[in-house]
């Protein structure tokens, strides 16, 4: 149950998809930190909002992103909330706070 920034990195092809999740575009995101490095394992999440391959997401994972289809039960872990137009982060040195 967390949120993580992410690039798409390409997308899922399924013609044969469980009840509820017809019609959901699926891309592969992967987790990258503010300096755009990839870290983790890539994820594949529900897009509706029309992200496309390169650009930087917003992810949900766990039940926050099933919370956003109130009117059925679908079987997703992941789900694009957000295209990311800019990014501003500052780093802290160890030791800093």
């Amino acid at each position: 149950m967390d949120m993580l920034l992410g690039k798409v990195i390409g997308s899922v092809w399924a013609t044969q998809k469980e009840v509820g999740m017809e019609n959901l575009k699926l891309m592969i995101v992967q987790p990258i930190d503010c300096d755009d490095n990839g870290v983790g394992i890539p994820v594949v999440a529900v897009d509706r909002i029309g992200a496309g391959v390169g650009e930087k997401v917003i992810v949900s994972r766990g039940n926050p992103a099933r919370m956003l289809f109130p009117q059925k039960v679908v079987p997703i872990d992941a789900i694009i909330v957000g295209i990311v137009d800019s990014l501003e982060a500052s780093s802290l040195e160890v030791g800093e706070h």
